[in-house]
C-alpha cells in the first residue's frame, strides 16, 4: 500500500497536486480540510464549532481529526493507500496515524514537502479566495496567521518524518505539470 503524507503551508498547491497523483497512483485522497468543509456545509456540530476555529486561522482539535481519519481509513481497507493532505500536522496526530496504519498491516510511505515562500502564498490564497468564497482565502491577516500556525506547529512534524528517512522536499513553485513531474519522481523511486 502506497500511503503518502502530502506537505506544505497553505497555498501551497496540496489539492491540485494530489488530484493528479490520485489518477496515476489509484490513491485515496483524505484531505482533512475537505472532510471539515463538507461537515460545515452540512451544519454539523462538528463543521459549525470548525467553521469558528477555522474562520480566525486556528486549528481542529487532534481528537476529532483522528477519529474522521480512523473512520475513512477503516471503509478503504482495500484500496491501493491514501494520500493525506493536512493531515498529520502534529508529531502526536503522525503517532497516531502510525499506530492506525500499523493496525492495517502498512505504513507511511513517504512525506512529501512542497516548499514555497510565504509572499507567494499569501498571492495564491488571495487569487483562490476571489473564486472560493473562503473567508479563511480572503485577509491577508487570516492567511498570514495560518502561515505563522503552519510555520509555528506543522512544520516541525517535517523532523518526525526526517528521522526515518522518509521526508522529500521539492520546490512548489514552477508550472503544475513541473511539480507533478518532481513528485512523479520521489514516489516513483520508494
Amino acid at each position: 500500500m502506497l500511503n503518502i503524507v502530502l506537505f506544505g503551508p497553505p497555498g501551497a498547491g496540496k489539492g491540485t497536486q494530489s488530484k493528479m497523483l490520485i489518477e496515476k497512483f489509484k490513491l485515496i485522497h483524505l484531505s482533512t480540510g475537505d472532510i471539515l468543509r463538507n461537515e460545515i456545509k452540512n451544519k454539523t456540530s462538528l463543521g459549525l464549532q470548525a467553521k469558528e476555529l477555522m474562520d480566525h486561522g486556528k486549528l481542529v482539535p487532534d481528537d476529532v481529526v483522528i477519529n474522521m481519519i480512523k473512520s475513512i481509513l477503516k471503509k478503504n481497507l482495500n484500496s491501493n493507500g491514501f494520500i493525506f493532505d493536512g493531515f498529520p500536522r502534529t508529531k502526536e496526530q503522525a503517532l497516531s496515524l502510525d499506530q492506525l496504519l500499523e493496525n492495517q498491516d502498512t505504513s507511511i510511505s513517504a512525506m512529501i514537502s512542497l516548499k514555497v515562500e510565504d509572499e507567494e502564498l499569501i498571492k495564491r490564497l488571495l487569487e483562490r479566495g476571489k473564486d472560493s468564497g473562503r473567508a479563511d482565502d480572503q485577509s491577508t491577516e487570516i492567511i498570514a496567521n495560518r502561515i505563522e500556525e503552519y510555520n509555528n506547529k506543522t512544520a516541525p512534524l517535517k523532523l518526525y518524518y526526517n528521522e526515518q528517512k522518509k521526508l522529500h522536499e521539492i520546490s512548489g513553485l514552477g508550472s503544475i505539470s513541473k511539480i507533478t513531474s518532481r513528485l512523479n519522481l520521489v514516489i516513483n523511486s520508494l
